[in-house]
């Protein structure tokens, strides 16, 4: 966790020793989950090893040695599978084990045995294949394969769940799980790279790969409770539900229906777990995740919340202003919003509460800006690339049409930090409360790395070509600072990637389970059908049905999962009203990242609150408010095209200059300050008014909107005049 150098750390009413500066440490440091296994001796060594090899394995794969695409996702997922239940518990840890301790390792033993017989028929299938075989016997599919993988499946996922171990131990009901995770890669492996490919969705595919999709599904779903939580799992399940249940729906939710075995024997296919979902974190994710770890390895993170708090530590507010840029750009590379909250708020979020914003104000101020990296080009987390992938825009594109609403949205949280600061009287950090900014910028090499990722990108490299790169920089450039980063630190870095992309990989193939689903039940294009029988009556009405539809399926999730499922519901129906992809697919992906900061299930707010120590509902409903602009933008990408950067070079400039104005006037009306004195209702009133006509960005109602805000200063000044007087 980050820690604090000054020695007032843990005492939110000391006042910061002048001769003491603040400096960031530990911001790069992975935070430990709790139910993250801490092992010791060979066993460490062991699971370092195998990181490092699943790091190094994308690396090779991705730039020296291509692999057949389907086999290239097996191992993919496989292997996030298998360091996942090696390194998280199933549940919490215990100091000592229980009295069922030895009953449950009889029972894990005894599930151990069809995993690994299965796991054994694997190996016979692909002799018989090899020999010239059609196909498997239907026997040994389902007798000798498909029923002993199930049974030790299920077993060893209910007996995970009630064995405790200590936390540097290991229990046998997972090391089941990880045998069942090998069975299931193995029999795809086999089955798909034979003429058997072919038949998927049809009578004739094989009965083992239903049991194969089965087991390989409810893996998945357990190692993403144990990373992200039940929420990804209830929305996967409640689709998987709807597969058998939907012919029995009513209305525009009803379909024909499918059958287990056609549903199974695709849902792990391309449509599916190995579609664009696991396409996108087996090539774009999984090396980005290596460049941030190297990044994380070179301790860049401490680096640019210093460089924040050296640049605007002294303004009024200072470590609000800081916690901007800093959770901004480490937001950017970190990939999700309550990970960023919890390696930057450690150091920003008590101190400003030294300053003088409360618990809450702090704990929102962290979870917006947080959130705000996801959308801040040129990485955006890994939900462009995902894009990307899903509608076929080149990620040049995506990147250059996010910089006007990123620029928007911090614009914004930084006029409501600054307001909050003026209308509570908050002074910023002294100098010598803060790092030398002359000192710091003879380090500013640092930024070199994303530097050459931009430039690698926009001259026309590949993102596999450029993000490699990228990430040899950020090694070569560490060889100029303190931090230099030798053979040994390159396989922590690698170590540190295998460990932080199991996450990321096992949500993205949950996710592929559902976009299946609406894949094969046509339940998507319901949904379309439904916005467009809204858009009859109103195109408002039914933009404001899809920004719910999406933050209800983006909440408790992760922002790709959040993206990945929102655009296969909502993006097809929106295409369908008239709207330009790109604007869709923007409109859908906000959504799914303010989802982090929407009550009722804020996760990037939650995690704030807990190190601020507020309310977490009370953070979530402060982190709305801040975040506001990042609701009210998206509607505007659909009457004014050049905030995405699609129309003229002086319409985007025109566009910019409203819009910058219209969230400071609504950030002054949202706060109640203006013109350095309190605002009545009616001002605020005004100002809001003002602010909603200038972001639309048309020329009339721009017009309006400044004519509005003109009214509004000359009020202000008039009341303030009026109030002078009885001030002296």
């Amino acid at each position: 966790m980050t820690q604090l150098t000054h020695s007032h750390a843990d005492d939110p009413q000391a006042t910061l020793a002048p001769t003491d500066p603040v400096m960031a440490e530990g911001v790069d440091d992975e935070p430990v989950e709790g139910n993250r296994r801490l092992y010791q001796g060979w066993r460490m060594h062991g699971m370092a090893l195998l990181a490092i090899a699943y790091s190094a394995f994308h690396l090779y794969v991705l730039n020296v040695s291509p692999m057949e695409t389907w086999s290239y996702r097996i191992v993919h997922v496989c292997g996030a599978l298998i360091l996942g239940y090696l390194l998280f518990s199933g549940r919490g840890f215990a100091d000592a084990p229980s009295a069922m301790h030895r009953w449950l390792n009889v029972a894990a033993t005894a599930a151990l045995l069809p995993a690994a017989y299965a796991l054994w028929q694997t190996v016979s299938m692909y002799q018989l294949l090899k020999g010239g075989a059609m196909r498997v016997p239907v026997d040994i599919e389902t007798l000798h394969f498909g029923w002993p993988l199930l049974a030790a499946t299920g077993l060893g996922i209910v007996l995970s769940w009630l064995q405790r171990q200590q936390r540097d131990g290991f229990n046998l009901p997972d090391l089941v799980l990880i045998v069942c995770s090998l069975a299931t890669a193995g029999y795809f492996l086999v089955i798909f790279n034979s003429p058997l490919r072919m038949s998927t969705g049809t009578p004739f595919a094989p009965i083992g790969m239903s049991f194969a999709a089965v087991a390989g599904t409810a893996l998945i779903m357990e190692m993403t409770r144990r990373v992200a939580g039940l929420a990804l799992v209830v929305i996967a399940l409640l689709f998987v539900a709807y597969v058998f249940a939907g012919p029995h729906l009513p209305s525009f939710l009803g379909y024909p229906g499918l059958s287990i075995q056609r549903f199974f024997s695709q849902v792990y296919t391309d449509i599916g777990v190995l579609g664009p979902t696991t396409a996108v974190s087996s090539t774009y994710i999984i090396l980005f995740i290596i460049f941030a770890a190297f990044l994380q390895a070179s301790k860049v993170g401490d680096y640019f919340v210093n460089f924040a708090f050296a640049c605007a530590g002294r303004s009024r507010g200072g470590p609000a202003k800081v916690s901007i840029f800093a959770s901004g750009l480490m937001g950017m590379i970190n990939g999700t919003s309550a990970g960023n909250v919890v390696s930057t708020g450690s150091l920003t979020i008590p101190l400003m509460k030294k300053v003088g914003y409360s618990k809450k104000t702090a704990g929102a101020v962290e979870a917006a800006a947080s959130t705000g990296g996801q959308i801040m080009p040129p990485i955006m987390g890994a939900g462009a690339f995902i894009m990307a992938e899903i509608t076929g825009i080149p990620y040049t594109e995506i990147a250059i049409a996010a910089v006007i609403p990123a620029i928007l949205y911090f614009a914004s949280v930084y006029f409501m930090v600054d307001l909050e600061a003026a209308k509570t009287g908050m002074r910023g950090m002294r100098k010598e409360e803060l790092p030398q900014l002359k000192a710091l910028l003879r380090q500013v090499y640092l930024f070199v790395p994303i530097l050459i990722l931009v430039v690698a990108l926009f001259v026309g490299y590949s993102v596999i070509r450029a993000g490699t790169l990228a990430t040899v920089a950020a090694a070569v450039v560490s060889w100029l600072s303190p931090n230099k980063m030798g053979l040994r630190g390159m396989l922590k870095a690698l170590e540190l990637a295998g460990i932080m992309s199991i996450q990321i990989i096992v949500v993205c193939a949950c996710a592929g389970v559902i976009v299946g689903v609406i894949a094969l039940t046509g339940v998507g294009a319901r949904f379309s059908s439904m916005l467009l029988g809204l858009a009859d009556a109103s195109q408002l009405l039914a933009l404001i049905f899809a920004m719910m539809i999406s933050i209800v399926l983006g909440m408790g999730m992760p922002t790709t999962a959040a993206y990945a499922v929102a655009a296969s519901v909502v993006a097809p129906g929106l295409i369908q009203l008239g709207i330009d992809p790109l604007t869709a697919h923007f409109f859908v992906f906000y959504f799914a990242v303010v989802s982090a900061i929407t009550p009722p299930v804020a996760l990037a707010s939650f995690a704030a609150a807990g190190i601020s120590g507020a309310n977490p509902m009370q953070t979530s409903m402060a982190s709305f408010k801040i975040g506001l602009a990042a609701f009210i933008v998206p509607f505007m990408f659909f009457y004014n095209g050049a905030l995405l950067m699609n129309d003229s070079i002086p319409a985007i400039i025109q566009a910019l200059i409203t819009a910058s104005a219209g969230v400071y006037l609504l950030s002054a009306g949202v706060q109640g300050w203006f013109m350095n004195l309190r605002a009545s209702w009616f001002i605020r009133v005004l100002l809001t008014v003002a602010a909603f006509l200038m972001i639309e960005g048309g020329g009339l109602t721009d017009l309006v909107g400044i004519a509005t805000a003109v009214a509004a200063v000359a009020l202000q000044k008039k009341l303030g005049r009026q109030a002078a007087p009885s001030l002296s």
